[in-house]
């Protein structure tokens, strides 16, 4: 049996259900007001400490359950020429599938009615925004329990940025890691950018954040392809995707 500390994997397995539940709770309890001025904080430190390549390829998802939204992220690095992609779950136990998004992509309900591009093109992520509900100080993820995100970095070999965007509410000591829990390289919250990767988290200025995003990038041989986003759209466009900001209706009932 797997241990990790003084706890056996079966009685983690059970704490990481009622923290889970608990924090998901937490984080929905909080008002619109509160979540929207630290989506801009964390929007902000994204795009100040992470410059993405034109040629990258980022893979992030689509917000659910008062999650951060880096759909406003997402718009400026495309406006540069990166291409998006969203996660669609195709199998139990399998490494999620990425597929090109852009805005006005064909849309249809995942699993749990969460919006995925319909039959787009499959391509890698180079970088991945990855929320979390919980984070703990080594930089280890609590998601939603199906272990996606961890099959799909670790199919990848290594060769992917993962960035997790939460909030500092969220913050726990520690997740009790286990041998298949792949920390993220980097932690950004409403508060700071924290370098990560297994270690203590540790605060950074963007400047060092771009440094060391850069150094991944390069040890990693990343961006793989020369995906060119193809396919643009002005501001106004962009309105019924944001419907807290602009007074829109939400893609997610869109599509259903």
């Amino acid at each position: 049996m797997e241990r990790s500390g003084d706890l056996a994997w079966e009685d983690v397995k059970v704490w990481r259900r009622a923290q889970r539940a608990a924090l998901i709770a937490r984080r929905e309890t909080a008002s619109e007001t509160e979540r929207k001025a630290w989506n801009e904080r964390i929007t902000a430190h994204l795009l100040d400490g992470f410059k993405v390549p034109a040629e990258a390829v980022i893979g992030y998802c689509w917000p659910f359950k008062g999650e951060f939204d880096a759909r406003f992220a997402v718009r400026r690095w495309r406006s540069s020429g990166a291409t998006a992609a969203l996660p669609e779950v195709v199998a139990k136990k399998a490494p999620l599938v990425f597929r090109k998004w852009w805005p006005g992509a064909p849309m249809t309900p995942g699993v749990y009615d969460i919006p995925v591009p319909h039959e787009t093109e499959i391509v890698v992520p180079d970088v991945a925004i990855v929320p979390m509900n919980a984070f703990d100080e080594r930089g280890y993820r609590l998601g939603y329990g199906g272990g996606f995100f961890d099959r799909t970095l670790a199919s990848l070999g290594g060769r992917i940025v993962a960035i997790g965007v939460s909030y500092e509410m969220l913050r726990v000591p520690t997740i009790y890691p286990q041998h298949h829990d792949i920390p993220m390289n980097f932690v950004v919250t409403e508060q700071a950018i924290y370098g990560a990767g297994g270690e203590g988290l540790e605060p950074l200025d963007s400047a060092e954040c771009q440094r060391r995003f850069e150094m991944l990038l390069a040890s990693r041989a990343l961006p793989r392809e020369p995906y060119r986003a193809r396919q643009y759209s002005s501001p106004a466009c962009y309105a019924a995707e944001f419907p807290e900001y602009f007074g829109g209706r939400n893609d997610a009932d869109a599509v259903k």
